[in-house]
């Protein structure tokens, strides 16, 4: 109910002013206690996913935490793994505002971004705020993506410097060929150019793991508005050139079930319920090609915790929140954590 009270005055301020405030607040919020006044104390049933052991199979999607300042806040909710970014080579201003908007009645967020962020070398200092939270075993996974400027043909040096820069600061690296936002990043989910593309990142990890003595999973995230024989001609790359997992999907162009809506012909990608049919689709289908050969992080559309477990029933090993996040409030992540590991125990 308290929860409820917060976002209804959040949702009186624009998006972005709301997710500042948010932000600017959470780490006193943590430091204080006062977050357990709108979630319980985190929910614990460890999965062994990419080699790694997570508290429990819920984790905060790419976007919250843009700088990689309040991990440790945030993983005070509950959160089994935060993925911090989207990082890039440089600081980032990202597109002009207004560049994020609710879509309320459908429980959805249109957001147009462009991966405004710190930049790699900062993110490297910032990300000192996730030691508490890897201490009790939370496990930080760092996005990283190509910069605005940078043509998509000349991508591959991009994410091969944030590897190199933040290899050895986090847990797992996600690899965004998908965001819609970012000019030209999704022609990287073609084949033609997936391929060198992540052959570099494969070079690149093995050069770094042999620098470092320790190998990082990297999983690649890809989108929801891809044909299903592209997503399985990617999948099989990814075997190939030994990537860790897939994470499906990112958010969607598409304005399926939420045209009539109001700001609903803003551009950006569309995250919330709108996108958990098509998301958990994809993950269906990766999960009868790949066979268990690679794991699955799911996120999408999960605003109750049945759509948590419904990703699960559809082939993934852990899943992600965001925008159901937002909706339902942080309450959400015991419910999802609690629920999958009813369904995994039943």
């Amino acid at each position: 109910m308290l929860y409820k009270l917060i976002r209804s005055l959040l949702f009186k301020l624009d998006p972005e002013t709301a997710h500042h405030l948010i932000m600017g607040n959470i780490d006193w919020a943590a430091a204080t206690n006062l977050i357990r006044l709108v979630c319980p104390k985190p929910y614990r049933a460890p999965v062994e996913v990419m080699g790694l052991k997570f508290p429990n199979a819920v984790g905060l999607a790419a976007g919250m935490d843009k700088t990689g300042e309040h991990v440790s806040s945030l993983g005070d909710l509950g959160f089994g793994h935060i993925e911090a970014g989207t990082f890039t080579p440089y600081p980032q201003s990202g597109n002009p505002k207004p560049r994020l908007w609710r879509l309320i009645p459908a429980e959805g967020v249109i957001n147009h971004m462009g991966f405004n962020n710190c930049g790699a070398d900062q993110a490297i200092e910032n990300l000192n705020s996730a030691r508490p939270f890897r201490a009790q075993g939370g496990i930080l996974g760092i996005n990283i993506g190509k910069q605005n400027s940078t043509p998509v043909e000349d991508a591959l040096p991009d994410y091969q410097k944030c590897m190199q820069k933040l290899y050895g600061v986090g847990d797992y690296l996600a690899i965004d060929i998908s965001c819609p936002n970012t000019p030209g990043l999704t022609r990287l989910q073609e084949v033609d150019a997936l391929e060198p593309l992540v052959k570099g990142i494969a070079e690149e990890r093995d050069r770094l793991a042999a620098e470092y003595g320790r190998r990082v999973p990297i999983t690649i995230k890809i989108g929801p508005d891809l044909a299903d024989d592209t997503i399985l001609a990617m999948s099989d790359l990814f075997v190939k050139y030994q990537m860790d997992a897939v994470t499906a999907t990112n958010t969607t162009v598409s304005r399926v079930g939420v045209a009539d809506l109001e700001k609903s012909n803003n551009p950006g990608g569309l995250s919330g319920k709108p996108l958990f049919e098509r998301s958990t689709e994809v993950v269906r289908i990766l999960a009868d090609h790949l066979k268990g050969e690679l794991p699955i992080i799911a996120v999408g559309g999960i605003i109750r915790a049945d759509d948590a477990v419904a990703k699960m029933q559809a082939g993934a090993s852990l899943v992600q929140l965001y925008t159901g996040f937002i909706y339902t409030g942080p309450e959400l992540i015991a419910q999802c954590a609690r629920a999958i590991a009813d369904w995994q125990n039943r």
